[in-house]
This record gives C-alpha cells, sequence and structure tokens, in this order.
C-alpha cells in the first residue's frame, strides 16, 4: 500500500533536505511521489509536524549475560517483585525485553546495538535480542584480552593471520563490529594487577594495551568493517589517569579510524581539594583536532541505575561505591565482568561534576558527525532519560535551570555555564541518525532518500523537548504504524544486522582445534545458527501487549 506522510518539516541532513514536503511509502522503503498520479491508500497529516529518519543508539547495553546479570541482583526493581510499590528508583529503566523495544520505539528509536557481546556468549545474546520488539538489532563482539588473540600477537603473527582470526569471530557471533574493553586490562587482572594503563604489559603474554588496540585497529580496518575499532580505554574513571588514558588512546589512533566509548568516563582530573576536576574542554579539543576519531559520550544522569561492564578490573575497582550495597564481580577465559548499582545524586559534588562533563563534551564538539548520543545506557543512566539530554542540548535556559540546582563547587570546576550553544534540529538529526547509519556502514537507514528503509519518527514541535522526544507523534517500522501520540500499537519483529566476512578456511580449523583442546568442544558450539538470528522475514503485525 502506498503512504503519504503529508506536508510535514523533513529534517534530513544526510540527503541535504530541510524542507516542508510529503514523504511517500510503499512495501516497507520511501519511494518517489507517484508518477502515476496513484492516490494513495492512506494519508497522515503531518502539517506543523517534525519528520526524521528513525533515531540509532549505537551505544546500549540491551542483552547478554551482563543485563541478565543485573536483573538477578536487582529483583526489588522488577515489575514482577511481589513487594515492589508503584514506582521505584528504576521503574524506568525498562528491565523486560518487551518494554526496551516498546520504550525506544516511543522514543522515535528503530536501531539499537548492544556493544559488547563476549563470543562464547554470542547465541545468548542472540536470542534475547531476538525477543525485543520492534527496534533493529546488532551487536560488537568483544576482542582484546582473549588467550588466542594475545598469544597471535606475542608470537609475532602475520596481519593476514590475525585478520582471519578477527574475521571469523564476526562471523561467527554474527557480529556488526569489534570492540576492545580495557585491552589486555581484565588478563592482567587475572594475575592479580591492578593498575593497568595503555603501555603497561600483561603478564606471561608481554604484550601492551597500546600493542593490542593497534593490532585491532589494523584488523578491522583492513577487513573493511566499517565501525571502526569500538576502544573502551584503560583507566575508565581513574581521576588524571583516566583523561591519559583517552589522550594517549586518541594519539595512538595515528590517521587510522578510531571510536571511542563513553568519552564522559575518561572526562577527570585530579585538580582541586577533592582532586577531582573536568578535563572536558581539553578532551574536546583533542577530539576537534583528530579528524579519525569519533566518540559517543556516556551522559550521567541524576537517579538510580546499575553499572554493567566487562571492565572486570575497573568494576572490581568500583564495587565500593555501590548504592544499594550490593555487587557481583565474576571471571571467565576473557574479560569476565562486573554489575555495580549506582546511585547518581545531584547534591553529590562528584556526580555532578560527572553530568557537567558529559555536557561540556557534546557542547564543544563541534562536528555533530563525530560525537554520539548516548548514556552507556544503563551505566551512564538508564536510556528513557534520553527525553532530558536533548532538552539540555537545545535550550541553554534549561541547563540553567539544572545548573542552579547543582552544589556551587561544582559551578566552579565547570565551563558549562559559558557554553552558549544549543542544538538544532538538523544537528540533533546529524547526532542520532544520519551519522550513526555512516559509521555504522548500514546506509539503508539514517535518512529519508528513496530506497531507504521506512523507520520515521514524527514529532510535534514545541518548546519542551523532553516532551516533543519523549513521546514521538507518530513512528513507523519499515513502513508499519507501530507508535501513535506516544503509545505502542503495533508490534513487529525487528532485524538483526550483521556482517559475514570471510576468513581463510585453514584459520577455522586452527579455532576448531584450539576449541577442542581448551574446552572438550567443537567452535561449531560458539558459532551463532541461523535460526537464532531469524527474524528477517516479512514483519507479522500484532497489538502490542503493553
Amino acid at each position: 500500500m502506498l503512504t503519504r506522510l503529508k506536508g510535514g518539516h523533513i529534517v534530513d541532513p544526510a540527503n541535504g533536505r530541510d524542507v516542508v514536503a510529503d514523504l511517500f511509502i510503499e512495501d516497507g522503503h520511501i519511494v518517489d511521489p507517484p508518477a502515476d498520479g496513484r492516490a494513495p491508500g492512506e494519508i497522515i497529516d503531518c502539517k506543523g509536524l517534525i519528520v526524521m529518519a528513525g533515531a540509532i543508539d549505537i551505544h546500549s547495553h540491551i542483552a547478554g549475560g551482563h543485563v541478565n546479570t543485573a536483573r538477578l541482583l536487582l529483583p526489588e526493581f522488577h515489575r514482577a517483585f511481589q513487594s515492589r510499590p508503584g514506582a521505584t528508583a528504576l521503574s524506568k529503566v525498562g528491565w523486560t525485553t518487551e518494554e526496551t523495544g516498546l520504550r525506544y520505539a516511543e522514543m522515535g528509536f528503530t536501531t539499537v546495538v548492544e556493544p559488547a557481546m563476549a563470543p562464547s556468549s554470542a547465541l545468548h545474546a542472540h536470542l534475547e535480542l531476538a525477543d525485543i520488539p520492534i527496534i533493529d538489532k546488532a551487536t560488537l563482539v568483544v576482542l582484546g584480552n582473549d588467550d588466542f588473540l594475545m598469544g597471535m600477537i606475542r608470537d609475532g603473527e602475520s596481519e593476514s593471520a590475525i585478520a582471519d582470526y578477527v574475521a571469523w569471530t564476526v562471523s561467527a557471533s554474527r557480529a556488526l563490529g569489534v570492540k576492545c574493553i580495557n585491552a589486555g586490562g581484565s588478563a592482567a587482572f587475572k594475575e592479580n594487577v591492578r593498575q593497568f594503563s595503555f603501555d603497561d604489559e600483561v603478564p606471561d603474554y608481554g604484550v601492551s594495551s597500546r600493542k593490542i588496540v593497534k593490532t585491532l585497529q589494523t584488523a578491522v580496518t583492513g577487513l573493511g568493517i566499517p565501525h571502526p575499532l569500538h576502544v573502551h580505554c584503560n583507566n575508565l574513571g581513574v581521576p588524571g589517569d583516566s583523561a591519559a588514558a583517552a589522550e594517549a588512546t586518541i594519539a595512538a589512533a595515528e590517521g587510522l579510524p578510531l571510536h571511542l566509548a563513553h568519552l564522559q568516563f575518561y572526562g577527570y582530573g585530579a585538580e582541586g581539594k577533592r582532586q577531582f576536576s573536568s578535563e572536558g574542554q581539553r578532551l574536546a579539543e583533542l577530539v576537534n583536532a583528530t579528524e579519525e576519531i569519533t566518540v559517543d559520550i556516556g551522559q550521567v544522569m541524576f537517579g538510580q541505575t546499575v553499572t554493567v561492564s566487562a571492565d572486570e578490573l575497573r568494576q572490581f575497582a568500583g564495587r565500593g561505591q555501590a548504592r544499594p550495597r550490593k555487587s557481583v564481580i565474576f571471571d571467565h577465559e576473557a574479560n569476565g565482568g562486573g554489575v555495580v548499582p549506582m546511585d547518581y545524586k545531584q547534591s553529590s559534588y562528584f556526580n555532578a561534576l560527572q553530568w557537567a562533563i558529559g555536557l561540556e563534551l557534546f557542547l564543544l564538539i563541534k562536528d555533530p558527525s563525530r560525537v554520539f548520543f548516548t548514556t552507556d545506557h544503563p551505566n551512564g543512566a538508564p536510556f528513557t532519560a534520553y527525553p532530558d539530554i536533548f532538552a539540555l542540548l537545545m535550550d541553554r535556559g534549561v541547563r540553567q535551570r539544572w545548573l542552579e540546582a547543582l552544589p556551587k563547587s561544582v559551578l566552579e570546576m565547570t565551563i558549562l555555564p559559558e557554553i552558549t550553544r544549543e542544538y538544532t534540529l538538523k544537528e540533533i538529526a546529524t547526532m542520532t541518525r544520519a551519522a550513526p547509519a555512516r559509521l555504522l556502514g548500514t546506509a539503508d537507514r539514517g535518512h529519508l532518500g528513496k530506497g531507504a528503509i521506512a523507520d520515521i519518527a514524527v514529532y510535534r514541535p514545541g518548546d519542551d523537548k523532553a516532551a516533543m522526544f519523549g513521546r514521538a507523534a507518530y513512528v513507523f517500522k519499515d513502513g508499519t504504524l507501530v507508535v501513535q501520540d506516544g503509545r505502542g500499537v503495533n508490534r513487529v519483529s525487528g532485524r538483526t544486522l550483521s556482517l559475514r566476512p570471510e576468513a581463510d578456511k585453514a584459520m577455522a580449523k586452527r579455532i576448531d582445534a584450539y576449541f577442542d583442546k581448551r574446552y572438550g568442544l567443537p567452535a561449531r558450539w560458539f558459532e551463532v545458527p541461523d535460526y537464532a538470528i531469524g527474524r528477517e522475514d516479512p514483519f507479522k503485525v500484532v497489538p502490542c501487549r503493553r
């Protein structure tokens, strides 16, 4: 059926469009106006409304072992918990797979990337992702602390052999890209190392974090994987050391693309009587000066959340800050990880400065196509905090009201009150649509040009940007109306986006022998089968259960 979205304000920076015009949908894609004068089967009046492509979140922990461990650790925040009151501190997190898809869609997001999938847990992650409705999903597979890779680097194996290993891992795990988390840090942690920097070496392997990152960067770039190596730097959250780690990693890009995750958590200096200060301006200047670098922010917002990370070393170090006072630290063959609940308080000097540092980075990094909109869900805040962040970026008055509620000591340590920039609709669409689609190599989305999949978000403009972006007027997923007036109206099944790079057959045999020797299992047990992905057929539309 031909559908016409009539007279909306189209904001489509990927195609240079910022105009009032009609948009046509047919067979799940955006099409040109019919040349034969055919009448559309459905007309939706979008006069006075903002029309954008569906939004894309490149870094949100929505599935896998860490997420489920968090659910098990905090049963008091589950809807199913019998004594749970009507609203709790985490009532907006969206704990279930059902809520995750619906809440994202209600804000106009149609594609989300799970950024930390262990190769050994890939099947579990994909099965859970398949249960999340509406949105399309993708994963980044984690390498950089695994014995096979570090052994290859230690033994001086060729770039082509390492690229074959990376290709096999991406293909077997059905990932869209590669992530490196505190490269070598978890392996060093197993040897009782408690501080690990960019040029430190992993005991027994003799390879540095720098060497691991550069090796993976070369492999990812050489294989033609569109998304650059996605790097979680060393010393996350350590005042002084975190900023130094981010600076060293940026310098190590050396002209090849590199993506730094949740940069806010590296924006910490050690100045002042509390030995905690902002390095936001310095990091923003480094990003601005290094064109091959892209970043996402990991914005902190106030309230209860839970941190989940495969950075085993730093989660172990941070477990004393857990609120409520319980945590899980676990180890396995590569990264391991930890789950530490966190309650960010507006009255806390430290938490309030974290909030300010994230906004400094958002507002001081000049190019919206190189800075991406994330809270590192749920680490900095649940993704349901996004509407408030849009308002903070687009309205200086809103920022000022939030600043007035902070401890005065924070205002002495941040330049945020001096920043006058306000994001435009075009910049928001670039940061959340056009740029992430380009970064991920998914040319079929992030824009409203002919042939794009009909993932479309329509908003009612207004002075209250949080209300505008919190409740989309309409959202279409592959041409099907899934949200109307901020509520789900149809439940469809999203796709899984993945790459299948080819590795030399000799590498597959070698990996099979390795798994058999180490685990007593053939490598095929770690390959994600087609049936776990599925959901790429035409969508079945059924009523929403919510």
